[in-house]
């Protein structure tokens, strides 16, 4: 071996030191450098508002389909009328009222329905005057009576409540002090008098120039947040029958319907129908030989009907007028003769009278 080959040889070992040392030293100075970093700020906190908390309830919860129909004038007053028999047990009476369409507004006679199921009431819907308009609150079933307000559609229904009957178990008592019900079709009834604390009027909306100032009851606000069941199919389309006549209409009639009242949902020409006091005759209004009241209060086929027409086979007059055949005062029936007139005397008898 040469001296240079030696001497290569032997160079080599600082050379190996050296990049041993320079490594060692790099990585050395490495974790110094990263030890020496500071560590950042954490992130400036930022305040965030919480949410607040939910108003509390209102002092009176609507049912949910509440608003109807709104209109700018004040409905007419609630026309005068007799409610017709309960057809049957189990129906309940909900009351007339005026709704609005077409420009204007027509009568929904009051019914007997069938409820949608056991152990409900009928809260009748009503006008109320709020923001400048007045708003038709849709009426509902439900456990108990709820706000009406206060407008007094009679037949147990005086403003605050009802007193028209109750339910017993599984059916349905009526009040016959406040109801028409024929105790031949129906047999649950008791009598019990209704002190009508509310002035009778025909005012037929809350609020507003000369509406009831009535306002919601602890009871009435309590029922209003019970499960409501809203109007049965029955009842929508008697409300619809009702739009599609236009002798329904307050132009029309005057707000004295013909068709007040029926004894079914949609019967409007069915027997039994009646009429506000100052209408029309209404169709079919009497029902020959069943009980009832006509318009007036008079059963069907007796004196007093509205023709003023006495029983068949009666003495008296028939229905247009006229004698029974064979009678005086029958056209072409043989009349008596008349009395001879009396014979007065001459002046010159009574004179020779006279000189005796």
């Amino acid at each position: 071996m040469s001296i240079l080959s030696k001497y290569s040889f032997d160079s080599r070992l600082p050379l190996a030191g050296v990049a041993v040392a320079l490594s060692a030293a790099t990585l050395l100075g490495g974790c110094v450098v990263r030890a020496t970093v500071p560590v950042p700020p954490p992130p400036p906190r930022v305040y965030i508002q919480p949410a607040p908390p939910p108003p509390p309830p209102a002092a009176y919860v609507a049912p949910a389909v509440d608003v109807e129909v709104t209109a700018n004038e004040a409905p007419p007053p609630l026309p005068d009328y007799e409610q017709p028999p309960c057809p049957e047990d189990g129906y309940m009476w909900t009351p007339g009222y005026w709704s609005w369409g077409g420009g204007g507004y027509y009568w929904v006679p009051g019914t007997w329905v069938q409820p949608p199921r056991v152990g409900v009431l009928w809260t009748p819907g009503y006008w109320g005057f709020v923001g400048g308009v007045y708003s038709f609150h849709v009426g509902y079933w439900g456990p108990h009576i709820g706000y009406y307000g206060g407008v007094n559609y009679g037949f147990g229904y005086v403003g605050v409540g009802f007193a028209g009957g109750r339910w017993v178990g599984n059916s349905f008592a009526y009040n016959r002090t406040v109801m028409n019900v024929n105790v031949t079709n129906v047999h649950n009834t008791y009598n019990e008098t209704v002190i009508n604390n509310v002035s009778v009027t025909k005012v037929s909306y809350n609020g507003g120039p000369g509406g009831t100032a009535a306002v919601a009851t602890a009871q009435e606000r309590a029922a209003a947040a019970e499960p409501h069941i809203p109007p049965t199919a029955a009842q929508h389309q008697h409300v619809q029958e009702a739009a599609r006549n236009p002798s329904l209409s307050a132009r029309a009639n005057g707000g004295h319907p013909a068709i007040a009242a029926t004894p079914r949902p949609g019967a409007f020409n069915a027997p039994g129908v009646v009429g506000a006091h100052g209408a029309g005759t209404p169709p079919n209004a009497a029902h020959p030989g069943q009980p009832g009241f006509a318009q007036n209060g008079a059963r069907p086929g007796q004196p007093g009907q509205p023709n003023g027409a006495h029983p068949p086979g009666q003495p008296g007059l028939a229905q247009n007028g006229a004698h029974p055949p064979g009678q005086p005062g029958q056209p072409g029936a043989k009349q008596p003769p008349k009395p001879a007139k009396p014979v007065k005397p001459k002046p010159e008898e009574k004179k020779g009278e006279h000189d005796k």
